[in-house]
């Protein structure tokens, strides 16, 4: 039971609590169209934590984050360049090339959101939300090796990173490619049961059981019923440990440092 008041880092009418609001908007709208299609979504990382934790947004955070299974991420990012009502837009970097992510965004076209020097060469700059695809994995120590190619040399071959780190990056990148591809491969032949997320990064390094997931179900979200894995405490410790437990203040910072909106 939490006993401080954390209404200070999001209070009513404020921008990072207007900018939760939007992004809540989104997700409602990605939610009806995995329903129309039978796409198995869930609130995932933070998102999941503040859903369990707070009731919705951590009151500090300034995005959601939402996964698929890498069988439905293809088809999921279809449907949504095709269904999207107009205020929103769907990015990936098929479809903007200067998007310094690998995974895909869903933007509202009607706000500003930036977060570091490559938001501005976007075609869509606004407020958004994450989709990951999620992967089985035939074990972590495999997991691992795998995520320095892909983690560090394909995200810095796209991301803005120095010239030595660019230079580094183009050169193993045609040997991390034909790893990762290996890897999908190889996935596919080995019985598993665990699945983790795509792309490399700390929390990534964490699996958790497919049964602790799927099927989904129902868990209110700033009084919205969004979708969440069906065993989040295991979701959570996997990535988290004590995840009831606050941060020190310190650490309870959000990612932005601008938000506007074009259409209040």
């Amino acid at each position: 039971m939490i006993q401080e008041d954390l209404s200070k880092y999001n209070p009513e009418g404020s921008i990072l609590r207007r900018a939760q609001l939007r992004e809540l908007e989104i997700l409602i709208e990605v939610d009806k169209i995995c329903r129309k299609h039978n796409i198995e979504y869930f609130l995932d990382w933070g998102t999941l934590l503040g859903a369990v934790r707070h009731g919705g947004f951590i009151p500090w955070d300034d995005d959601i984050d939402i996964s698929v299974r890498r069988k439905d991420y293809s088809r999921l990012c279809k449907v949504l360049k095709e269904e999207l009502p107009e205020n929103l837009a769907f990015q990936d970097r098929f479809t903007d090339w200067n998007l310094p992510f690998l995974f895909a965004k869903v933007r509202d076209k009607n706000s500003y959101f930036y977060e570091d020097k490559s938001t501005d060469t976007l075609k869509y700059k606004g407020i958004y939300i994450d989709i990951f695809p999620v992967e089985k994995v035939p074990s972590m120590r495999w997991k691992r090796f795998l995520d320095y190619p892909y983690g560090h040399c394909i995200r810095a071959f796209h991301n803005y990173t120095d010239a030595k780190d660019k230079f580094v990056s183009a050169l193993v990148y045609p040997f991390a490619l034909v790893l990762v591809l290996l890897t999908r491969f190889v996935n596919l032949f080995i019985p598993s049961d665990m699945v983790a997320p795509c792309y490399g990064w700390r929390l990534a390094y964490n699996s958790y059981s497919t049964r602790d997931v799927f099927p989904t179900k129902r868990m209110a979200f700033e009084g919205f019923q969004a979708c969440v894995p069906n065993n989040p405490d295991a979701v959570l410790k996997a990535y988290y440990g004590d995840y009831m437990q606050l941060p020190p203040e310190e650490k309870r910072r959000v990612h932005n440092t601008k938000i506007e909106f074009y259409d209040e």
